[in-house]
């Protein structure tokens, strides 16, 4: 259902329900959180990784929700905190994925429709091949999607775009998404996995701070304040500045 490989600081999240275009379902959605997190465990200090790459197996990323589970709810309060309930483990892991300390890079490798956009969005960054669709057609099938995706998809996209594909049902693809913003780069997993190695030689206490203000939306300033002091405090700001007078790459440890 989920695979999961480490390639050096970065991990790999591969999708795997091709048979049902990795559509995602209440197992998927509680796999991809705990794999998440695992990843990052304690931190890069302690040997977690320092990037994350999500992608799908076959020619999807991920063709959005897993409808026979969504419609069993149908009746159900939305914000019900009823265990067990997809809704809950679905926003559970975007939100998730939003708050992990390290940049994760989507691999849309084929459509990213309903479910799979906000996937894709709840990613820091997209690289896109040209196989890669994007859509949340909730006005085709009477759903609904949380304040969070349309906000972060009219940021990502612009307003235009967001509101064709949440008030026309349409479904933008690669260029389009590319030219837009929605997606940062075009290319293929390996070109994700060679983008996500670069950031993973970059300080992660500064990443985790950017991503941290970044997603402000999820802390208060006291967090991102406290975060500010602690990447100057750090001992990688003082690698930095001796890796500049000795004229080499600085080599961060996440501390």
């Amino acid at each position: 259902m989920l695979g999961v490989h480490r390639d050096g600081d970065v991990v790999v999240l591969e999708l795997q329900r091709e048979e049902r275009r990795n559509a995602l379902n209440l197992d998927l959605c509680r796999a991809i959180d705990e794999a998440a997190r695992d990843a990052v465990g304690d931190g890069p200090a302690a040997g977690g990784a320092r990037a994350i790459v999500i992608t799908g197996q076959g020619t999807a990323f991920c063709s959005g929700a897993d409808l026979g589970g969504v419609y069993g709810e149908v009746g159900a309060p939305p914000a019900s905190s009823a265990s067990g309930g997809f809704l809950e483990a679905l926003y559970g892991m975007l939100h998730g994925l939003a708050l992990l300390p390290v940049p994760i890079v989507a691999a849309v490798n084929g459509p990213a429709i309903g479910a799979g956009t906000q996937l894709a969005i709840a990613c820091d960054l997209r690289v896109g091949d040209d196989t890669a669709r994007f859509g949340v057609p909730t006005a085709r099938n009477g759903m609904a999607v949380d304040a969070w995706t349309i906000r972060t998809l009219a940021a990502l996209s612009g307003t235009g775009p967001a509101r064709r594909m949440m008030l026309a049902g349409e479904l933008i693809d690669r260029d389009e998404a590319l030219s837009h913003g929605l997606v940062d780069r075009a290319g293929t997993l390996d070109d994700a996995l060679a983008w996500a190695h670069e950031i993973a030689t970059l300080a992660p206490l500064t990443l985790a701070h950017n991503k941290l203000v970044l997603n402000g939306t999820h802390h208060d300033d006291a967090a991102i304040e406290q975060s500010f002091r602690d990447v100057w405090a750090s001992d990688d700001v003082r690698e930095a500045a001796q890796a500049r007078a000795e004229k080499r790459t600085p080599v961060f440890r996440g501390r």
